[in-house]
């Protein structure tokens, strides 16, 4: 009996490990001299993580996995990021020659979930990118 219970307890660890985003761990990303650099990065959570929202930033897209992250590098000035499912955030950024952060999550929509972006400052933001992966193509 005990063994049964280790087989499928080793079971679900491996799939649920699975669930993650596969890839190098993160890296800081360097731009021309008068751009900034935005992180959007979502923090694995087992909710959501069949949804994969494209999130965009200034024309560029990626569709981030539970535990990546994408650097979008943009010109200074003001630009927006948007996500979408059944419906939209859309964040507005006076990205001036720096680094930014936003941290997508999803809550509970009608048919499928809903992304949020939420502007993080520097020092969390630090704290939990840390344990995300490079979004891979």
């Amino acid at each position: 009996m005990k063994l049964r219970f280790v087989a499928a307890a080793v079971v679900l660890a491996v799939a649920l490990a699975g669930c993650a985003a596969q890839g190098p761990a993160f890296q800081r990303a360097e731009g021309p001299p008068n751009s900034a650099v935005i992180y959007v990065y979502r923090p694995y959570s087992f909710f959501g993580s069949l949804i994969h929202p494209v999130v965009e930033c200034d024309g560029q897209s990626a569709a981030i996995e539970p535990g990546a992250y994408h650097a979008f590098v943009v010109p200074a000035g003001h630009t927006g990021c948007r996500a979408g499912t059944e419906s939209e955030d859309e964040v507005e950024i006076d990205a001036d020659p720096r680094v930014h952060y936003l941290r997508e999550r999803i809550s509970w929509g009608w048919l499928v979930g809903r992304p949020h972006l939420d502007p993080m400052d520097q020092d969390q933001a630090q704290a939990e990118i840390q344990s995300c992966c490079v979004q891979q193509p």
